[in-house]
C-alpha cells in the first residue's frame, strides 16, 4: 500500500505532464545564447541553449545526432543542467534519476551506477557526448553542461542495448575567446566533502583550453563506509575558419569506496529494519577501485549552409577491482545471517570511431534533415572472479564460499577473520577460480535516417541501422575458444502532427537488440551462444506543448515488448520465443510559472509481468514500481535570496524476480536555500529528506536491499572569477 504522503504526491503527479530542460542561470554553468548560436552555425558543437530572461531553455539534445528541437522529436526524452544539478544538491546519476519519470535507479553492488529505464535494468545505456561509455563504474559530474536521457529502445541512433533508453552526458568544452574560473566546495553533515575548479583560458583568437578537476571524499551514514575521488578532464577546443571546429579530450578518472550492498530482507519478505545499522562487510576486503584512461576528439566540418559532418575518435583504457562480502540469506529467529564473497577483476579498452553527414535540403517543397553514419568498435575486456573460500566451512564439508555470522554491530569480520554465530573462528581468502575470460568485441555499423518535412504541420522520420556484432571469448580455465556473429537491422519511424508551431502530437516505433553476451559480455558459455540476440520494440505516441518560452509540457504512453528466443523443452534442436511486454505513461511540467517561480514536475505509471516459456507467469517485473512522481519549486524571494523545495515518491515494487520481498512505498521531501553574495558568489544549504524518513530505494537481490540515507544536509559555495 501507498504511503499516504506518497499517495497524495502521486495524485498531484497526474497533472503534470515531460519537459525540454530548463535552469536557471549560474555563472559559468552553461554557455551563453550568443555562443549557442555560433555553435549552431558550426554544425552542432554542443547543446543549444536559448535565454529568455533569466530562464535558460535547453531545445536540443546532443545524443540525437541532428539538429532537431525536442517539441520535433518522436520519443519521450529529458535534460538536467549544469544548473539544475548545482540548485538540486544533485552529487550524482542515481540524484538526476531520481527526479526523472519512468526511470529509477536499482544498487549496482554497491559500485557501478545501475538504471532501470522502462524497467528494464542496465549498466552499459549510457554515453559521453554521444559515444558509447559501457564501463561499470560510477559517473561524476564535475564536467558537465547537461545530461539526457531518452526513454525507449533506438538501435538507430545507438546501436545494440538501449533496451528501455540511454543516459547520455554531454561534457564542458572550451569557450574561445574568454578566460574565467569558476569553482564549486561543498562539505555535508555526514563529513563528505568535495572541491570542483573549471579553468577556461582563452589561448588565442579561435583556440581555447579549459580544465575541468574534482576531488571528493566520500562519507555517508553508513558502518565503514569511505572512499575518495579524483577526476580531471583538460580539453582544447580549436576554431579553424567560420567552418571547422576541433576538441580534444583527456579524462582521468581514480576512484576508491567501500562497498556496502545493504541489509537481508526479514522473513515477512520486507527489508530487516532492526538491522539498519549494521554493515555485512568487512572493512579490508569490501572495497572498489577504478582508474581510467580516457582519450576522446571530434572534428567537425560545415561544408555548406546545408551540409555538415563530424566525425569522433574515442579510446578508454579502464582497470577495475572490486572485492566484497555480502548477505545472502537472514535467520530472524536465531539471528544469523549467511555471508557470501568474491573479488572480480577487471579491464577493458575500447577504441570507438564514429562519423556523420547531415544534410538539410529541399526536393519539390519537401524539407529533409537526412542523416548518413557509422560506427567501429573494437572492444577487448578481460575478467576474473575469485570466490570466497572459508577455513570452517571446507573443515565441516560445506559449501566453501558461505558461512554463517551473528547479525551484530559491528559486524564480526576484519581483515578476514571473523567470529562465527557458533563462537569459532574463521578465515576467509579469495581461492577459488571463478572464471577467468578474454573476450574480443567487434561491431560495425551504417545507419541512414531522413526526417521529412511534408507540410508545416506534417513530419516522418524514417530510418534504419545495420549492426555486425562479433565475439571471440576464449575460457582461460579449460582453453576453449567460442565466438559468435549476428547482423541486425533495426528501424525506426515516426510522424509527429504540428497543428501549431508549439504543439505536437507524434507516434514513433522503433527497435533494438541485445547478444546474448549481455550488456558487459564476459562469456558465451554454451548454451546461450547458441542463440539469437533478445529484440526489444518500443511504441510510443505523445504529446508536447511550448506553453509559452520557458515553460514545456509532455505526455507519452508506450508499449516495449521484449522477445527472447529460448531453447525449447520438446525439442532442443529448435527455439521458442518467448514475449513479454512493459506498459506505461509518463507526463511532465517544467519551466517559470510565474517570474519568481521555476518547476519541473514528472510522474510516470508502468506496468509489465513475467513471461515464462508456458505464457504469463502472475509475477511483476522486478524494481519496476508501478507510480513515481517528482516535483522540485524554485522560488526566487528577493533579486539574491532563494528558496527549493522538492518531492520524490515511490510506490512499492519488488526486489527480486520471485516478488518474495517488497521495496515499501515511500516520499522523500528535500529542500535547498540559496543566496547570491554577488553575480559571482553563491552560497547554498541543501538538506535531503528534511523529514527524516527511512526507507529503502534499490536493491541488487533479496538479501541486498539499500538502507538510505536519513536527514542530511550539504553546504556549497559556487562562484566564478
Amino acid at each position: 500500500m501507498i504511503h499516504s504522503f506518497a499517495r497524495s504526491a502521486l495524485l498531484l503527479g497526474c497533472a503534470s505532464i515531460a519537459f525540454p530542460a530548463l535552469a536557471e542561470v549560474a555563472p559559468g554553468s552553461v554557455e551563453t545564447s550568443a555562443e549557442a548560436t555560433s555553435a549552431e552555425d558550426a554544425g552542432e558543437r554542443g547543446p543549444i541553449i536559448v535565454v529568455t530572461g533569466d530562464v535558460l531553455y535547453a531545445n536540443r539534445m546532443n545524443a540525437l545526432k541532428t539538429p532537431t528541437p525536442i517539441i520535433d522529436v518522436p520519443q519521450s526524452l529529458s535534460i538536467t543542467t549544469a544548473d539544475q544539478i548545482v540548485r538540486q544538491g544533485f552529487d550524482s546519476v542515481g540524484d538526476i534519476v531520481n527526479y526523472t519519470p519512468g526511470v529509477t535507479n536499482s544498487q549496482g553492488e554497491g559500485h557501478r551506477d545501475s538504471v532501470v529505464f522502462r524497467g528494464v535494468r542496465s549498466t552499459a545505456d549510457f554515453f559521453v557526448d554521444g559515444a558509447r561509455d559501457d564501463v561499470e563504474y560510477y559517473r561524476g559530474l564535475y564536467n558537465l553542461e547537461q545530461v539526457e536521457i531518452l526513454r525507449g529502445p533506438n538501435a538507430l541512433l545507438f546501436g545494440r542495448g538501449g533496451t528501455g533508453g540511454i543516459l547520455n552526458r554531454v561534457t564542458k568544452k572550451g569557450v574561445v575567446g574568454e578566460t574565467f574560473t569558476g569553482y564549486r566546495a561543498s562539505i555535508d553533515t555526514f563529513g563528505a566533502y568535495d572541491i570542483w575548479a573549471d579553468l577556461n583560458l582563452a589561448t588565442s583568437d579561435n583556440t581555447a583550453l579549459r580544465i575541468n578537476a574534482a576531488y571528493e571524499s566520500l562519507r555517508n551514514h553508513r558502518d565503514l563506509f569511505d572512499g575518495e575521488q579524483f577526476s580531471v578532464n583538460p580539453t582544447f577546443r580549436a576554431e579553424l575558419g567560420a567552418a571547422t571546429t576541433i576538441d580534444l579530450s583527456y579524462e582521468y578518472l581514480n576512484h576508491e569506496r567501500f562497498i556496502d550492498r545493504g541489509i537481508p530482507s526479514d522473513d515477512n519478505g520486507d527489508p530487516a529494519r532492526f538491522l539498519q545499522r549494521i554493515t555485512f562487510g568487512d572493512p579490508d576486503n569490501n572495497y572498489a577501485t577504478f582508474e581510467a584512461h580516457v582519450l576522446r576528439g571530434t572534428i567537425q566540418h560545415s561544408f555548406s549552409d546545408s551540409l555538415k559532418g563530424n566525425f569522433t575518435a574515442s579510446y578508454g583504457d579502464y582497470n577495475k577491482v572490486y572485492s566484497n562480502f555480502f548477505s545472502v540469506g537472514y535467520n530472524p529467529a536465531s539471528n544469523v545471517i549467511a555471508i557470501d564473497g568474491y573479488i572480480d577483476n577487471g579491464q577493458r579498452r575500447n577504441l570507438i570511431l564514429s562519423g556523420n553527414l547531415i544534410g538539410e535540403f529541399d526536393t519539390g517543397g519537401i524539407g529533409h534533415t537526412l542523416i548518413v553514419g557509422g560506427e567501429y568498435i573494437d572492444t577487448s575486456n578481460n575478467n576474473d572472479r575469485f570466490n570466497a573460500v572459508f577455513d570452517t566451512a571446507v573443515a565441516d564439508g560445506r559449501r566453501a564460499d558461505v558461512e554463517f555470522f551473528s547479525a551484530t554491530r559491528p559486524f564480526a569480520l576484519r581483515g578476514g577473520v571473523g567470529t562465527l554465530a557458533d563462537g569459532r573462528t574463521t578465515r576467509v581468502g579469495f581461492t577459488a577460480l571463478n572464471d577467468d575470460t578474454e573476450a574480443d568485441l567487434t561491431v560495425l555499423s551504417a545507419y541512414i535516417q531522413d526526417e521529412i518535412r511534408l507540410a508545416d504541420w506534417l513530419r516522418l522520420v524514417v530510418g534504419a541501422r545495420f549492426d555486425s556484432f562479433e565475439i571471440t571469448v576464449l575460457d582461460n580455465r579449460s582453453g576453449a575458444v567460442r565466438t559468435r556473429k549476428d547482423e541486425e537491422i533495426t528501424p525506426r519511424l515516426g510522424a509527429i502532427l504540428k497543428p501549431q508551431d508549439n504543439i505536437s502530437f507524434y507516434t514513433s516505433y522503433s527497435e533494438t537488440f541485445l547478444p546474448r553476451s549481455g550488456d558487459q559480455f564476459a562469456d558465451i558459455a554454451p548454451p546461450a551462444d547458441a542463440l539469437d540476440p533478445d529484440t526489444f520494440s518500443n511504441l510510443e505516441a505523445g504529446v508536447k506543448w511550448d506553453i509559452r518560452p520557458g515553460l514545456a509540457l509532455t505526455g507519452a504512453v508506450f508499449q516495449i515488448e521484449q522477445s527472447s528466443p529460448q531453447v525449447a523443452d520438446a525439442n532442443p534442436d529448435t527455439l521458442e520465443v518467448v514475449d513479454s511486454k512493459i506498459r506505461g505513461f509518463e507526463a511532465s511540467l517544467q519551466g517559470r510559472v510565474t517570474s519568481g517561480w521555476f518547476l519541473t514536475a514528472g510522474y510516470s505509471y508502468l506496468d509489465g509481468e513475467q513471461v515464462g516459456r508456458t505464457g504469463p507467469t502472475g509475477l511483476r517485473l522486478r524494481e519496476l514500481p508501478e507510480h513515481m512522481f517528482s516535483i522540485w519549486n524554485s522560488f526566487q524571494a528577493t533579486d539574491r535570496l532563494g528558496f527549493g523545495l522538492g518531492v520524490t515518491a515511490q510506490d512499492e515494487s519488488f526486489a527480486d524476480n520471485g516478488n518474495t520481498v517488497t521495496l515499501p512505498a515511500y516520499a522523500r521531501v528535500d529542500m535547498a536555500v540559496f543566496y547570491d553574495v554577488s553575480d559571482n558568489l553563491r552560497l547554498q544549504l541543501n538538506v535531503e529528506n528534511l523529514l527524516d524518513e527511512l526507507y529503502f530505494p534499490t536493491a541488487h537481490s533479496a538479501d541486498d536491499i539499500t538502507v538510505a540515507p536519513p536527514l542530511n544536509a550539504r553546504f556549497t559555495v559556487t562562484g566564478r572569477f
